[in-house]
């Protein structure tokens, strides 16, 4: 690709006591590429994720965004240079409606007399209209995030992200628990994400969906990486292979 890229990581190793969880990972990342990150339970994925979203200081390596270098990993920081984490659970508070959790723990406040803050509640549903708006989703702004549906409850948190300006979005199955119906439409909201120039992290173990909306794939087994190629260039066989070597080196 011509683009700079927005992610780069250099032979990042993380170590557990004795235990290598990453050893040697090289990787880019461009704006508005899907990349699936593909590997069995135990390969490093997690672990990979958790180092790019500031949850983890790599052992070894150096990790740069928009070329420059990251020596600081904690989430916030990692939020504050547009790295945004969407996990299975969401972090989403079901009690409040889809307008309050898009701010969630940066809601708007206005003040009463001068001096008594209030939440700005008018303010933050116009501005999460707009962010839905944005992406093409429609919810109900009033509604409890708690009687959503999963599909619809991936779909604020992918808002909530879009609106705070994530120039990278990783996403871990974010397809595991919805229902057919929703499936399209969270692999649709992907690549709007991609076609807004977001760069999107895609952990999955569900095949279809890595070549309906990712670009590029790679594969890790037992920390290291073990394929890495554009999608058009793969098949699932080899995928799957690439996935299972580490098995296979140990049968």
């Amino acid at each position: 690709m011509s683009d700079p890229a927005l992610l780069e990581l250099r032979s990042i190793g993380k170590r557990f006591g004795a235990v290598y969880a990453l050893r040697g990972i090289d990787l880019q990342i461009h704006p508005g590429e899907v990349l699936a990150l593909l590997g069995d339970n135990g390969a490093g994925k997690s672990t990979l994720v958790k180092v790019i979203a500031g949850a983890h200081a790599p052992s070894s390596g150096e990790m740069f965004v928009a070329g420059e270098k990251v020596s600081l990993f904690d989430p916030r920081h990692a939020h504050d240079l547009g790295i945004e984490t969407i996990y299975q659970d969401l972090a989403v508070a079901e009690n409040l409606d889809v307008a309050t959790n898009i701010f969630l723990g940066r809601e708007r406040k206005s003040r009463v007399l001068g001096f008594l803050p209030i939440l700005a509640r008018r303010e933050m549903r116009r501005e999460a209209a707009t962010a839905l708006q944005h992406l093409a989703i429609e919810l109900p702004l009033r509604q409890a995030v708690g009687e959503l549906s999963g599909g619809q409850r991936q779909a604020v948190a992918i808002a909530r992200a879009a609106y705070w300006q994530a120039r990278l979005v990783i996403m871990d199955e974010p397809t595991a628990a919805i229902g057919v119906g929703e499936h399209e439409a969270i692999l649709q909201l992907i690549q709007n994400l991609a076609k807004s120039g977001v760069a999107v992290i895609l952990v999955t173990h569900t095949m279809p969906d890595v070549w309906r909306v990712a670009s590029r794939i790679v594969v890790l087994t037992r920390g290291e990486k073990a394929l890495e190629g554009k999608t058009e260039d793969l098949n699932e066989e080899r995928v799957v292979r690439a996935m299972l070597v580490g098995r296979e080196a140990r049968a």
